[in-house]
């Protein structure tokens, strides 16, 4: 009877390994096709092993028309939106977590509500508006929309991870003089960095591969974003430059790896609350 029982609970251990490796191949397998791909001089749709290794699809992006203006326009519109999301969503998420009221759950519910919106929605009234305040076709103006679109829920992941704050730490600042907005600055934001840095890797990934957005606001070409940009590699009658195409995508990602991995210590670290309340 234990022999049975523990025959079973291997068969079904390695049923569970068996259906992870699947899953961990549908995600490991286009990455390893972008990989080689890239080094291949004669990439296609299907994976296979490169005919011979090249960096020749490297040096036919690595201009500043293909990829370096349009990763410097992506940089400032993510990096300035990600900037205004996380301070906005800070000072909305303050008063949220730290004061009662009988708005504050339909506030956080519309907030919510808000998230579930798709974003082709609303383009249409975006667009229009954006060319009534003349702010189609600017920077700042995609900067503007792609950090409202991403506040809701970085407001509600950034209440959430203040509620994890001891209220007693900024009674204590408060005692000794301390303004609301400075309690927030030198003891919330540095005990929840774990959290401002999800709500920033978040925020930034979200824009970083968004295509509509910068695609309806923004008209001229060399404001582009690397997002849009990417569409070249795709030609006239379903011709695509496969190992180009490849060869961005790992230049493109790369500012993206390297934010986490910047952050990488914070996230994986929590709360520095240790010792700071006594019982």
């Amino acid at each position: 009877m234990a022999l049975t029982l523990t025959t079973r609970r291997t068969t079904r251990r390695l049923a569970a390994d068996a259906g992870l490796l699947v899953v961990a191949a549908a995600f490991v397998l286009p990455l390893v096709w972008v990989v080689l791909s890239a080094l291949d001089p004669h990439a296609g749709l299907r994976m296979k092993t490169p005919d011979g290794l090249t960096l020749d699809n490297f040096d036919a992006i690595l201009t500043p028309e293909i990829t370096f203006t349009p990763l410097l326009n992506s940089m400032i519109l993510c990096g300035g939106a990600t900037l205004l999301t996380v301070v906005c969503a800070a000072l909305a998420a303050y008063p949220l977590s730290r004061f009662r009221s009988r708005f504050n759950r339909p506030f956080l519910l519309t907030i919510l509500f808000a998230t579930s919106l798709p974003i082709t929605a609303i383009m249409v009234p975006v667009y229009a508006l954006f060319v009534q305040v003349d702010l189609i076709d600017t920077m700042h103006g995609t900067i503007f929309f792609f950090a409202a679109s991403q506040l809701p829920f970085a407001i509600w992941l950034m209440k959430n991870f203040m509620d994890g704050v001891p209220k007693e730490l900024e009674e204590a600042a408060w005692t000794d003089g301390a303004s609301a907005f400075q309690s927030l600055i030198r003891i919330v934001l540095p005990l929840m960095g774990p959290g401002v840095a999800v709500v920033t890797v978040f925020s930034f990934v979200m824009m970083w591969g968004n295509f509509f957005v910068p695609f309806m606001l923004l008209l001229t070409p060399d404001q582009m974003p690397a997002s849009v940009s990417i569409n070249d590699f795709f030609g006239n009658r379903g011709m695509v430059a496969y190992g180009q195409l490849a060869a961005f995508s790992l230049v493109y990602s790369t500012p993206v790896i390297l934010l986490y991995v910047l952050i990488a210590r914070r996230l994986g670290g929590g709360f520095a609350l240790g010792g700071a309340v006594k019982g």
